[in-house]
């Protein structure tokens, strides 16, 4: 908790990810799809300050970025694990300082956070067919079902299942892919500061 108690303007830094977030530079795209922010502050944020730090900050990190997108999906609990991991792996393990394996923490963390809101928009297909299906009534469900699709459902907000398993893979691979690449470069820069300051103040 030392940066986060200590130097509280660098615990405000996160107020960068929702900025570059919504910035979205197009250089940084990879196939129209920018890189996972949160994942890259987040992973040297954690590692460099402990597992408590590193929850609170991937809790405050994903109220910010539900704020930002309302809906029914959040990116609370991924963000919060993720942070709680990392901090762990950079008190117990050896300090992890090799691209590779920041790249490879990245990716881990991207995918598992876009698999959570993937999951999340699913279950809420799931349960919005279930409702406007049972609203209609058997014989308006089996009439759908026989001449089309029900208009109902193409009004329900957020992804199907369809989407999912096309445009949201895909929009999955890119951001993974193009986070795991630029990890290495600014995740190296940003956890060296952090180390540099905290054994800094630990003098």
């Amino acid at each position: 908790m030392d940066l986060l108690t200590r130097q509280p303007l660098l615990a405000a830094s996160v107020l960068l990810v929702p900025l570059l977030a919504l910035a979205s530079p197009g250089w940084l795209a990879l196939d129209g799809v920018g890189p996972c922010w949160a994942v890259l502050w987040l992973l040297p944020w954690a590692l460099s300050d402990g597992p408590f730090s590193g929850a609170c900050a991937g809790l405050a990190l994903g109220l910010l970025l539900d704020a930002l997108h309302p809906g029914g999906v959040t990116q609370i609990p991924a963000l919060l694990l993720l942070g709680w991991w990392w901090g762990r792996l950079g008190r117990r393990a050896a300090p992890i300082q090799r691209s590779f394996s920041l790249g490879l923490l990245a990716l881990i963390g991207t995918a598992l956070l876009g698999l959570t809101l993937m999951l999340q928009w699913g279950v809420l297909d799931w349960i919005g067919t279930r409702d406007v299906l049972q609203q209609a009534g058997p014989l308006a469900s089996r009439s759908a079902r026989e001449h089309g699709v029900n208009p109902a459902l193409l009004a329900l907000p957020g992804w199907r299942w369809d989407d999912l398993a096309g445009s949201g893979l895909r929009v999955l691979l890119a951001q993974t892919l193009i986070t795991a690449v630029l990890a290495p470069m600014l995740c190296s820069l940003q956890l060296l500061l952090w180390r540099q300051l905290g054994s800094g103040w630990r003098r």
